[in-house]
């Protein structure tokens, strides 16, 4: 095998906490050839009580997460997800699920307070190239938490985060019709149906419309 040049071992392949010149840790490697709490097929009806996805194949990484919370303790009883993408988002996804749900569950304020650096410690890092992993993960997971508000009717406590708000009354906001679009929605009803897009607001309508017709020609095309 070829030696590393000192600028790839500099850039790239020095594992920072170890100091070894090899790109995943053990930890990585263990969770990627074997995933925790990984689920190939389609829950059934009823098993979970939330669920949310980011990314778009076309795109690079998709992250999908289901849930299962206890609604009397806030509980997360179990996590269970499917990740298509690289070695790190399999292995980062896996070893999260096993965070959130280890010694009978934590709570969703605790696991909310969970960061990316969090995620890459347990892992015993991850090349510079590959943070980006530890930050999907967290944001698959707390679009996951709002489908559970959506869902409960706890529309004040949704995390909105680098996102312009569009209908206030149910904290929806623009990245939440395109993760639908990106989810196969195509119609303001498929989004009536997923997000309750304008109840109690419906002059919110035309402008969800609009963005509707925006993220399918930026992602599918006219």
């Amino acid at each position: 095998m070829p030696k590393l040049s000192k600028k790839l071992k500099i850039a790239d392949v020095v594992l920072e906490p170890t100091g070894k010149n090899w790109v995943y840790s053990e930890i990585v490697k263990d969770h990627f050839f074997h995933p925790r709490n990984l689920l190939l097929k389609d829950p059934k009806s009823g098993e979970f009580n939330a669920e949310g996805q980011i990314g778009s194949p076309a795109c690079g990484d998709v992250m999908r997460i289901w849930l299962k919370i206890d609604p009397k303790t806030e509980r997360i009883k179990k996590l269970k997800w499917r990740t298509f993408g690289c070695g790190s988002a399999i292995a980062t996804t896996s070893i999260f699920s096993v965070m959130v749900t280890e010694k009978g569950g934590m709570k969703i304020d605790d696991a909310l307070k969970i960061r990316p650096q969090d995620i890459m410690k347990k892992l015993g890092g991850l090349p510079a190239r590959k943070v980006h992993c530890s930050v999907l993960a967290d944001k698959a997971f707390r679009g996951t938490i709002n489908n559970y508000f959506r869902k409960t009717g706890q529309h004040q406590r949704i995390i909105i985060e680098g996102a312009r708000v569009i209908d206030p009354i149910i904290n929806l906001t623009d990245r939440d019709i395109e993760e639908s679009v990106l989810d196969g929605a195509k119609t303001i009803e498929d989004l009536q149906q997923r997000l309750k897009v304008g109840i109690g607001n419906p002059e919110v309508i035309p402008e969800i419309e609009q963005l509707l017709r925006f993220y399918q020609e930026k992602y599918y095309g006219p």
